[in-house]
């Protein structure tokens, strides 16, 4: 039974060597919280290893790890905006808005991703800084090929209305790493 168990560790330090980085960026991204990016990257890879024995048998333990990671971003959002709002009525309302001119237009990407709802930001993020397939993406998220279709084609628009329509595109992609 002990060499079962070890196979098994071994078996998720390779999986964690390989994808860790990765989901760290994924968290980074859907969050746009760059410290908390890393820790939801390990309680998804902790989670993740409370359930290996299911995971290494899932035909796509990579998918399955991204939608671990972006149920947890969700969670992590929601929570935040709870306690923006419980802020919000504490303290009054403030803009948190910043026109600075000397942004990067990685920032600029960050705040448009971030004014996304959730489900549109993933399948942007998934499809056009990971360059997952539709398919990939769906899986990931739980979601139909179709509505990946609509709320990527949505998300875009959204976000060339924001950042003009060049931009979109050219800056996610030049988001990737």
């Amino acid at each position: 039974m002990g060499t079962s168990t070890d196979d098994a560790a071994t078996e998720f330090h390779a999986f964690f060597e390989r994808h860790y980085a990765e989901l760290a960026r994924l968290a980074h991204l859907l969050t746009g919280e760059p410290d908390a990016a890393d820790d939801l990257a390990a309680d998804a890879l902790l989670a993740l290893w409370h359930r290996w024995d299911r995971v290494r048998a899932a035909q796509h333990p990579a998918a399955y790890a991204r939608g671990v990671v972006a149920n947890l971003a969700r969670s992590r959002i929601r929570s935040a905006v709870r306690e923006r709002r419980r802020v919000a009525l504490f303290w009054g309302r403030r803009s948190d808005r910043c026109d600075d001119p000397d942004i990067p237009a990685v920032v600029d990407v960050q705040d448009a991703l971030r004014r996304l709802p959730f489900r549109k930001r993933a399948c942007v993020v998934l499809r056009h800084a990971f360059d997952l397939s539709e398919r990939e993406t769906a899986l990931t998220l739980g979601v139909s090929v179709g509505t990946v279709k609509s709320q990527t084609s949505k998300a875009m628009a959204q976000l060339e209305q924001l950042l003009g329509p060049r931009a979109a595109a050219s800056q996610l992609v030049a988001g990737r790493k």
